[in-house]
């Protein structure tokens, strides 16, 4: 009955899916036809993008039914505004040709590269998006001369560089989004600048210009701009306004494409043009994946820089940068502990490196579930760690400490061969309470004296500073 459930439930987001194939198909296809000239091909024709797109995102709609809903969308959408059956069928059937072809390259890639991993694989989209073009260039070149009265060169030309521009713009969208969780700005990078938005503003002030001046090299106004827009906003972002600028471009040439011919520029001219657009798009999302990859480059080596490699822990001088500026933000109520690993020489050397090694990680782990995400955990050396409580009372941070003993005490360390090692704690508390300001260095001085009374007493307990708050020989319950 379960198995039979999830099958149908499987099976229902497949259809969900795929109508939302059909309706994003159909929309780019309405989108094309009343975008472009009358009696000339789209310009900006986004549907065999948007079907590729969603084919790459969400492989399991590419099945024979997912490609016969692109293909009726398709279909539907032409002669929803007039064309002839047969018409419909020979273009739409370029369409389906392009796309197949550029999925057959596209789908063998690795998920790196779909997901835009590497900035090489913007040369891939760009090799996918070149040879759908070629296959429907093949198709326009023999549909130019008996439907619209142009020549073979003509039609695969221009049939082939609209694949190409559109392909290029659109698919980074898809490629590069992050369904869970969309990021249009590093994370973390800058923090949150008021003057971030500079970037989207050169776009649209270039975006102006290109409209308003226009002429053959207006494309390459908004370069700089999106450029800027790569080092400092995400992949997905970046493509976003890309893909906006590459759209106007496109819209301007294919309303001022009878103004060109008329005035006697070339064929030749209006692809370069295009292939120039083609080129724009891809260059600032080049750089934007580099510079995503740099960052969670540094964002690692900061990591590792900052924390202990074996316990996850904050490094010592890790902790004790960022437990000294807690301090002196909030001088109380504070609790700091040290805490060091009982016997833990004797662990090495019975067991060897490896058993002690996985008690330190054991036992991190263990002290990380009985605190808070505000409380830092540093590993001082060796087997010794400080935790800094923040805005704890004493009462309280005693609490915490004879939990952590059971904790740790109350959880062998598995080791292989079926050995199961006991572990204890010892551990020494100060506090920073109501009175003198108090510095880091002195909290953790009475923390380590009080620890080492703990061991003097007999180890597997809490010992405080101060004798009226917890007694050196209670041990945890």
């Amino acid at each position: 009955m379960t198995v039979s459930w999830s099958i149908s439930q499987t099976k229902g987001v497949t259809l969900r899916l795929t109508f939302i194939l059909f309706v994003l198909v159909f929309a780019g296809c309405l989108f094309g036809i009343w975008t472009r000239p009358v009696g000339l091909l789209a310009s900006v024709w986004p549907a065999n993008a948007l079907m590729l797109g969603m084919l790459l995102r969400v492989p399991k709609i590419a099945t024979p039914l997912g490609w016969l809903a692109g293909a009726m969308a398709f279909l539907l959408a032409d002669l929803l505004t007039g064309s002839e059956l047969f018409i419909a069928l020979i273009l739409n059937a370029a369409n389906l040709f392009s796309i197949a072809t550029a999925y057959f390259i596209l789908s063998r890639l690795s998920v790196d590269l779909l997901r835009l991993r590497h900035p090489v694989a913007m040369l891939y989209i760009l090799l996918g998006a070149a040879c759908g073009g070629v296959s429907a260039g093949l198709v326009g070149s023999l549909a130019n001369p008996y439907f619209f009265d142009g020549n073979m060169l003509n039609g695969f030309t221009f049939w082939w560089i609209t694949e190409v521009v559109n392909y290029v713009a659109i698919l980074p969208i898809f490629l590069s989004a992050s369904w869970s969780q969309v990021s249009l700005y590093y994370p973390n990078r800058w923090g949150n600048r008021s003057y971030d938005w500079l970037p989207a503003l050169a776009v649209v002030v270039s975006c102006m210009a290109m409209l308003l001046i226009g002429g053959p090299g207006a494309v390459a106004f908004p370069v700089l701009a999106l450029l800027w827009c790569a080092l400092v906003y995400s992949v997905f972002c970046t493509a976003i306004l890309t893909l906006l600028c590459s759209v106007l471009a496109l819209l301007s040439l294919s309303a001022s494409s009878y103004h060109l011919i008329f005035s006697g520029v070339d064929d030749a001219a209006l692809f370069s043009i295009r292939l120039g657009a083609s080129v724009v798009a891809v260059a600032p999302i080049m750089l934007a994946i580099v510079i995503r990859n740099r960052n969670e480059l540094m964002e690692k080596l900061r990591h590792l820089s900052n924390h202990d490699a074996l316990t996850g822990a904050a490094s010592r001088a890790s902790f004790l940068i960022e437990a000294t500026r807690s301090v002196e933000e909030r001088q109380y109520p504070h609790a700091v502990m040290m805490i060091d690993l009982d016997h833990f020489k004797l662990i090495n050397d019975q067991y060897g490196h490896a058993a002690g090694d996985k008690a330190l990680k054991d036992t991190t782990s263990q002290i990380k579930t009985c605190l808070r995400p505000k409380d830092l955990i540093g590993r001082m050396g060796g087997e010794e760690f400080a935790v800094l409580l923040v805005n704890c009372h004493p009462a309280d941070a005693v609490i915490v400490a004879q939990r952590i003993c059971s904790a740790v005490a109350s959880q062998p360390v598995a080791l292989p061969g079926g050995v199961s090692l006991q572990v204890t704690t010892s551990i020494g508390l100060s506090f920073a309470e109501r009175g003198e300001p108090v510095s880091l260095e002195r909290l953790l001085a009475d923390a380590d004296a009080a620890l080492y009374q703990s061991k003097g007493a007999g180890r597997n307990r809490v010992t405080c500073s101060t004798s009226d708050t917890c007694r050196a020989s209670s041990q945890p319950g």
